[in-house]
């Protein structure tokens, strides 16, 4: 727990680097050139000159496919200087896209200490707008570690969350912050290690001041897993005694220390669960919380109607916005609506540039003139896709992210996070593209054409009306001979379809669908002359007939109501697709 001081000075230290913004990216990119400058990568660009001109001049814009091959031997144990000069101790693995496995970001010591600092500095934040500097209590955050994995060079790749859970000072600390044992977090079955931090949290209940997790979806999975489970946990306080089936020794043991027969407390649980309304349950649950904490913007802003109801006027905390590949900046207003929240950047965490965006989303490709501009040189209401360059080996590296520029704090801009460049689907941390969707729709119709029939139409939405979401792909059908036989279907090639649609994504969100944070794909046929009524719609909204292209992705609520008005058949997956 930070004192009083390091409160005060934390808060400085956020003015300072704001205010001198400009002069604090110059120095960092210098410091970065001169450390890496002679690195197989750099110099290939720069031949060992470490100006900026030259950098911004030379120095090639990249995406992850351009430096993955320098990755693949650090990875493999190359222990030359390819992309950094100081050692790479692991890597953290970035969910990308789905259509491809987890990406391979290099960790250096510095890294370590800058997150140290960051989430110092993110705390001063939190005390300020909360005024609990050294007020007692626990944070019920339910969080899952990732099972880690070692490359062929013996480097530890896990995910950032991971990496900051293993911490030896969250370790330490972890029992006097957090209402979950720490074994409950490395449990390597979900099920067990969700109720067991729910019970954990259920147990502590009058010491709770926040409730969380990661994302806005983790938060959900877990009130529905309390609906679904809350007779049995009740059960489990009553008796004192943990349910056989969490067989893991680590989490039994763990809880085992704090589970002690408590009828009365069984019973206020009971009760306030068993309402007909669950509006409000986790101010009920755990009364003397202050916010809900985790990420509710970008793809996450979908969940914050649900989030809202259940967290009965609780505020919403979106507090942190970092990637795996750097750390970008604060919200300096913890408390403020999830439709408000900016982040602002930090300019000593990372050399930052943005390349200008249309704000109807073009792409680089379509704007071949744009040239990326510094931190301090965006404008108010421009939308950009960030370029990062990093003390750990990452040069003028595309993201993916595109934000809107919202204000400034000092000299130092501050960004709404808009949406992952080309990204339209995605119920968690999975990233499904428009040209994911159409590889998927392409393999999953092959099941179709023997039997006579055309895909004419499809687009799609994340349905999150139940928990765990999922993905559904409107599907506008009609056989070659034209006619609306739709009634002919099978619904056992049907749900195939579904199937063989799952099978086609990526890795990302097969390994969701497996944790059940997914929900199975589901397919609903519409009738004919539906996609027409939905280009009418669009018209009179404004969109020009001669140039209209059907949506891969439905945003609108009255677009939707048009085509889920139409739908006359239903078909979901029937089993969960294989990982590899």
């Amino acid at each position: 727990m930070a004192s009083t001081n390091d409160n005060k000075d934390g808060l400085k230290m956020i003015e300072e680097l704001t205010t001198n913004a400009q002069q604090i990216q110059e120095q960092v990119l210098q410091q970065i050139l001169e450390t890496n400058g002679g690195t197989e990568y750099l110099s290939r660009f720069i031949n060992g000159q470490t100006d900026k001109q030259c950098f911004k001049t030379k120095v090639p814009i990249v995406t992850y496919e351009d430096v993955k091959p320098y990755i693949d031997r650090i990875a493999n144990g190359e222990t030359s200087n390819i992309l950094v000069t100081e050692p790479v101790v692991e890597f953290y693995t970035s969910t990308g896209t789905s259509g491809g496995l987890p990406k391979l970001i290099p960790v250096t010591a510095q890294v370590y200490n800058q997150r140290v600092l960051y989430f110092l500095l993110s705390n001063c934040l939190m005390n300020k707008q909360l005024g609990d500097l050294d007020k007692p209590g626990k944070r019920m955050q339910v969080l899952f570690a990732k099972p880690e994995t070692e490359t062929a060079g013996g480097f530890k790749a896990r995910t950032v969350l991971t990496s900051l859970l293993k911490d030896s000072w969250f370790i330490t600390n972890v029992s006097k912050l957090c209402t979950s044992p720490i074994e409950t977090l490395f449990c390597s079955d979900n099920n067990q290690s969700m109720f067991c931090q729910l019970l954990s949290g259920l147990i502590q209940r009058d010491e709770v001041v926040s409730v969380g997790s990661t994302f806005a979806t983790v938060v959900l999975r877990a009130i529905k897993f309390l609906e679904d489970h809350y007779e049995e946990l009740c059960s489990n306080i009553k008796t004192g005694r943990l349910s056989d089936w969490i067989t893991d020794s680590g989490c039994r043991n763990a809880v085992s220390l704090i589970l002690k027969p408590n009828p009365e407390l069984s019973d206020s649980i009971r009760n306030i669960c068993s309402c007909e309304s669950w509006e409000g349950i986790l101010k009920k649950l755990w009364p003397k919380a202050e916010y809900i904490r985790g990420i509710t913007t970008g793809s996450m802003s979908q969940y914050v109607e649900t989030l809202e109801f259940y967290g009965g006027g609780l505020p919403l905390v979106s507090s942190i916005y970092m990637c795996s590949e750097a750390i970008c900046g604060l919200n300096l207003e913890p408390l403020a609506k999830p439709s408000d929240v900016s982040y602002t950047f930090l300019p000593n965490m990372a050399y930052f540039e943005f390349l200008p965006v249309n704000k109807d989303g073009a792409t680089m490709s379509e704007q071949i003139q744009s040239e990326p501009v510094d931190l301090v040189n965006v404008r108010l209401g421009q939308y950009y896709e960030l370029l990062v360059t990093t003390f750990a080996g990452l040069y003028r590296y595309k993201v993916g992210d595109i934000l809107k520029v919202t204000g400034f704090h000092n000299n130092a801009p501050q960004f709404q996070f808009v949406e992952t460049q080309n990204v339209i689907l995605s119920v968690e941390s999975d990233k499904t593209s428009e040209s994911d969707l159409l590889k998927a729709v392409t393999e999953a119709k092959t099941l179709l054409d023997p039997l006579g029939f055309i895909l004419r139409w499809y687009t799609s939405y994340v349905d999150t009306s139940s928990i765990p979401g999922h993905y559904v792909i409107f599907w506008e059908l009609m056989t070659k001979e034209g006619d609306d036989n739709t009634k002919e279907l099978d619904p056992m090639i049907m749900e195939e379809c579904c199937y063989k649609m799952e099978e086609s994504l990526g890795f990302i969100y097969k390994m969701y669908r497996k944790e059940n944070a997914i929900a199975a794909l589901e397919i609903r046929v519409v009738k004919q002359a539906s996609f027409e009524a939905l280009m009418d719609y669009y018209v009179t909204q404004g969109a020009s007939v001669s140039q209209y292209k059907g949506p891969a992705c439905i945003k609108s609520k009255d677009a939707l109501k048009i085509l889920d008005s139409r739908v006359i058949a239903r078909f979901s997956s029937p089993r969960k697709p294989k990982l590899l």
